[in-house]
């Protein structure tokens, strides 16, 4: 008994050493054009933009607007505070799965987010259903 317990024991340390860790937290997106902050909501988890590399529209030395959005009536909100992580969530060994919303296309979208490992996170965004998908990594910013 004490021989399965002890064997037991082990595979569960081995799974919990495997796993590369928690996604919340601050996230450079590819290029480092903004910072995400993943949180925790309900039972999924979100993300919000807080920072941008260049804030302001070189046009008209404003911050940056959602001028894509499909919704006509968003279309002057402020980039800085949009929700860009949807309601991932869990959906296997460090990944979640849920929506995004990209600015730069004014489009949400299914994906994922898959914890590499403590410091890279990649992110997955899908079309039609998955049969269009178009990945990157975001790196933890310290």
């Amino acid at each position: 008994m004490l021989s399965i317990c002890l064997g037991l024991t082990g595979l569960l340390l081995a799974a919990t050493a495997v796993r590369a860790g928690d996604p919340l937290g601050l996230w450079h997106t590819d290029g480092r054009k903004a910072q995400v902050r993943i949180v925790r909501c309900a039972d999924a988890l979100c993300g919000t933009i807080v920072w941008l590399k260049d804030p302001l529209d070189p046009a008209t030395g404003k911050p940056q607007a959602d001028t894509e959005n499909d919704d006509t009536s968003k279309r002057g909100r402020p980039v800085i505070g949009i929700a860009v992580v949807l309601g991932m969530k869990p959906a296997g060994a460090d990944k979640w799965s849920g929506q995004f919303y990209s600015p730069e296309e004014g489009k949400t979208v299914s994906g994922n987010l898959v914890l590499k490992d403590a410091n890279t996170l990649q992110v997955e965004g899908c079309l039609l259903g998955g049969l269009l998908c178009r990945s990157e990594i975001w790196t933890r910013a310290k």
